[in-house]
């Protein structure tokens, strides 16, 4: 059984493991933190292909996967057409800030947007951005330092930062001129989900796009033939590493309740 390959710079692509163990429990599934050059959205986005470009030919070649989730803003928007370019037969499935459907659901009509300063630069996110001018007014922040701390699992840093980073954006809440909607634009984020919510309050609504990609991944295998059918149950996991293994097998365990061993690569 081919699996699905997936990747980040570190944990954060762990949010999206999830999704897609829930959407397609039938898979084998093969993620990879690159966590020897973690975090991404940091990092010079020609270094940021050279890493994508590296990992996928490591999961093809090493795991022979069927199709490649880029768990990653960054790498997505820095990325996502090199790798289609260099892999024209391989379903690639990448992120996009969930600005769309922010737009649909606010109130107020006005939108934050945490994600890292490289998915903010990137001409992709631009171009989102601008097909929904006039649809809201969307708030971006740049979260320096709030990936770094949740890969680090620093929770006392990732309540600073997300305090610092919130109020920098300005007020939140369900009252004219308000934020009521925010997306969490890096795949790190949604583990400072709690911190976000006690900070912001139960009223506004944090979107992520893991549900979605899961989706769209089901969607893709579909169309090529290529879903893992009954009576198949339960697919196969395996955590690679290429830093820290225990700090990736610390939070499949913490996140996911997953007990497995990590493998460097």
């Amino acid at each position: 059984m081919q699996p699905i390959g997936i990747f980040d710079s570190g944990i954060g692509g762990l949010s999206v493991l999830r999704a897609l163990r829930d959407e397609l429990p039938r898979e084998d599934m093969v993620y990879l933190a690159d966590s020897a050059h973690a975090p991404y959205g940091e990092r010079a986005e020609a270094f940021v292909v050279q890493r994508a470009l590296s990992v996928a030919n490591r999961l093809r070649l090493q795991h022979g996967i069927k199709a490649l989730v880029v768990a990653c803003n960054t790498a997505t928007a820095a990325a996502i057409h090199a790798l289609r370019a260099a892999h024209p037969d391989l379903p690639i499935v990448g992120m996009e800030p969930a600005l769309k459907p922010a737009a649909r659901q606010s109130r107020t009509r006005r939108i934050g947007v945490m994600a890292t300063r490289g998915t903010l630069a990137s001409t992709r996110f631009q171009i989102l951005l601008d097909s929904l001018a006039g649809e809201a007014e969307f708030v971006l922040q740049a979260c320096d330092g709030l990936a770094q701390a949740i890969e680090t699992d620093d929770p006392r840093r990732t309540a600073e930062l997300c305090t610092q980073h919130a109020a920098a954006m300005g007020r939140f809440g369900t009252q004219a001129g308000e934020i009521d909607t925010l997306v969490l634009g890096c795949t790190h984020y949604p583990f400072a989900r709690a911190h976000l919510e006690k900070l912001l309050g139960h009223e506004v609504h944090l979107i992520d796009t893991g549900a979605p990609v899961a989706r769209q991944t089901r969607n893709l295998l579909q169309a090529h033939g290529a879903l893992a059918q009954p009576p198949r149950e339960a697919g196969a996991l395996v955590l690679l590493s290429t830093g820290d293994g225990a700090r990736l097998h610390a939070a499949a365990r913490r996140w996911l309740g997953i007990d497995g061993e990590v493998a460097a690569t």
